[in-house]
């Protein structure tokens, strides 16, 4: 290739990268509001900052054991709801599931020695006791995600009776391994000096480390190539949902960071059955009800060892894993799960009713 072929090439990319930059801005400028979690919701029950939602039905055929949705608190619920075609909550709600959901709200000074027994024992025990005094059941189907799943096996561990079904998704179980370099450095950090130092531990912050992760991708590359498709009015309506979720992080207690930094990252007591909450030892044997373990097989968050570890832990027989080939995110909005995660969950739990 000669020199003038070399320069209409660059001519021709600089001429298609400032014409979709010119549609970009237009596009942005009559994109509106980013609305996203637009699926039809009641709040059933609240404590404070945190409440308890149930999603309308959108099938007739409904499972008669509900399902309650437990997420993590350092991003928000949203990701389960992005858009009408991606949604996770959705695909459950067409399946006949009985969505219910906790949301934690966004934490304050006044959360700063809240606790993981607060959260689990308490308000996690309360949704259940409500849930189940409604629809006159004994236990619910349980399904956590992420930080959510932790919490969920950690309940399931000492309400057994109150749990029917267990469904985990990418939830960290197992942190012996270095396979996330968020792993090695909740080893690594000084969190006591961190918590010490902020009490409420600001969103702001734990976005930025989980950015630094991926500091190239998750920064620079991504707005470079976000000007490649921002001529497209949905491609780019889908884009800003994702910003707006990703840059939507809680301000998180400082209690329950340290007690989550230091005796799972660091101590790894969960596997250990030396975790405690409420002065309760947590053993991961006491969990006797069936349980599903998803994870992602290129989950660069929480890896895939990390979450299936709980099924050699667990004291039920019927375990089983399931793995799709997504990132972490990717789980919940990725087109090769769409389709098949939400009938697989309900078919698994409707073999178990």
């Amino acid at each position: 290739m000669n020199y003038t072929q070399q320069f209409q090439e660059s001519m021709d990319e600089f001429k298609t990268f400032a014409e979709n930059l010119k549609k970009g801005v237009e596009n942005l400028a009559s994109s509106g509001e980013v609305k996203l979690a637009q699926t039809e919701k009641e709040l059933v029950y609240e404590d404070g900052k945190r409440k308890l939602y149930r999603y309308q039905a959108r099938s007739k055929k409904i499972c008669p054991v509900p399902m309650l949705i437990v997420y993590a608190m350092v991003n928000r619920y949203t990701m389960l709801d992005l858009q009408p075609d991606r949604s996770m909550i959705r695909n459950l709600l067409d399946q006949g599931q009985d969505v219910y959901l906790i949301d934690w709200g966004y934490a304050d000074r006044m959360d700063r020695h809240l606790t993981m027994d607060d959260l689990i024992n308490a308000f996690m025990d309360d949704c259940i006791n409500h849930i189940c005094e409604q629809h006159q059941i004994e236990s619910v189907n349980l399904l956590g995600v992420c930080q959510g799943g932790t919490f969920s096996a950690i309940y399931s561990a000492l309400h057994p009776e109150k749990v029917k079904n267990l469904i985990t998704m990418v939830a960290p179980i197992d942190f012996a391994t270095n396979d996330s370099l968020l792993y090695v450095w909740g080893k690594a950090m000084d969190v006591d000096l961190l918590i010490d130092a902020y009490g409420i531990v600001p969103g702001d912050l734990m976005n930025q480390s989980f950015q630094m992760l991926q500091p190239f991708t998750l920064t620079f590359q991504k707005y470079l190539n976000m000007v490649d498709t921002m001529a497209d009015s949905e491609t780019l309506a889908a884009f800003l949902r994702m910003e707006s979720w990703i840059f939507d992080s809680p301000d998180q207690p400082g209690e329950v960071l340290r007690q989550n930094a230091k005796d799972l990252f660091q101590e790894n007591k969960l596997v250990k059955g030396e975790f405690e909450i409420g002065g309760q030892r947590v053993d991961l044997q006491q969990i006797s009800m069936p349980v599903l373990c998803i994870y992602a097989d290129y989950d660069t968050l929480v890896p895939p060892v990390s979450s299936k570890k709980l099924l050699e832990y667990v004291g039920t027989k019927d375990k089983q894993e399931l793995s799709y080939p997504v990132g972490h995110v990717g789980m919940f909005v990725s087109g090769k799960t769409q389709s098949t995660l939400a009938p697989r969950i309900s078919e698994w739990l409707n073999q178990r009713i």
